[in-house]
């Protein structure tokens, strides 16, 4: 749970009073322009970076303000998937991922073998334990990194950028690798991205953090549905809008692309795809039943659209 959390670095902010629960079990996705502290916020919810007011609540810890022993235990329940794999280059990928087990845990080499080759057949790297990081695909040291996360069974997983640098067929598979974990493990999963193929077709929820607030975060319907300008802009992959170049335009620019005609009112939203199913021999997502129940609970609370896309999603499962 993340209670008022804000962010700054010396005058600039980066978000404030941020405020969501991610659901236990399912998977989520943080969407956002460059720039927009998307990376900032996955490092405030571990207690790497410390935001200035706020709380985030792990198991009933605080990670913002307890002290760093108690957060030592806690960071144990994280998997981090970092952006660019974060593996070392002189170390083979079983003793890459072999390295959280020796450094957090006293198991024996026989037992640590196990585990490694189990998460690396779990990812898809079975039979590339001895290769160098040098030696793989980008595509391939990304699914090293993630096994390196799941080596401790984690309860939470975050992955920052995990497309960042990957052709859309790549991400096509890593995607579909995140709805498959999610399956073996019902792990709580928190994608960082600014990736619509992603956004669309793997979380349950979807955040969007821009102007220093988080613009929205609920049911992917949400999202997906929203006519608010900034999404419909993010979603459209749009020059006018809110978004600019570097950060977000100033109320004249606005105004000049008003009088000038600018506008997408007449594009629609692109069309919401069916959400990504387990490969076949995988069980089903337990996620799926209890976010279903949970969506329903709050479904006369949400946006006209948004409840016609969640109905129409559960009658295309049944």
């Amino acid at each position: 749970m993340v209670e008022g959390l804000t962010k700054s670095f010396g005058r600039q902010n980066i978000w404030r009073d941020i405020n969501l629960t991610l659901p236990a079990g399912e998977v989520s996705v943080m969407l956002g322009p460059s720039g927009t502290g998307k990376t900032v916020f996955l490092k405030s919810l571990i207690g790497l970076l410390k935001p200035e007011q706020g709380r985030v609540l792990v198991g009933g810890v605080d990670m913002v303000n307890s002290p760093e022993r108690k957060l030592h235990e806690v960071r144990k329940l994280f998997g981090i998937m970092f952006q660019d794999g974060a593996l070392f280059g002189s170390l083979n990928l079983f003793e890459n991922i072999a390295f959280p087990l020796r450094e957090h845990t006293s198991k024996k080499e026989p037992e640590i073998r196990r585990i490694v080759l189990e998460k690396m057949e779990m990812v898809g790297l079975a039979g590339a334990e001895g290769k160098l990081p040098g030696e793989i695909s980008g595509g391939m040291r990304k699914r090293a990194g993630l096994a390196r996360a799941l080596v401790l069974d984690p309860q939470i997983i975050l992955c920052d950028e995990p497309d960042s640098g990957l052709d859309p067929v790549r991400t096509a598979y890593l995607s579909q690798l995140l709805i498959d974990l999610n399956a073996q493990i019902d792990a709580t999963i928190l994608i960082v991205t600014h990736n619509i193929q992603v956004a669309s077709t793997v979380p349950d929820n979807i955040g969007m953090l821009f102007r220093r607030d988080l613009v929205t975060f609920g049911p992917r319907e949400v999202l997906l549905t929203s006519e608010e300008p900034v999404v419909a802009q993010f979603l459209r992959g749009r020059r006018h809008g809110p978004i600019g170049m570097s950060e977000e335009k100033d109320q004249s620019l606005l105004e000049a692309e008003r009088t000038a005609g600018y506008h997408d009112e007449d594009e629609g939203l692109p069309p919401i795809v069916p959400q990504l199913e387990p490969s076949p021999g995988l069980p089903p997502r337990q996620a799926v039943e209890r976010r279903r129940a949970r969506v329903m609970g709050m479904l006369h609370e949400l946006p006209y659209p948004a409840q016609q896309a969640i109905l129409a999603s559960i009658r295309e499962r049944r």
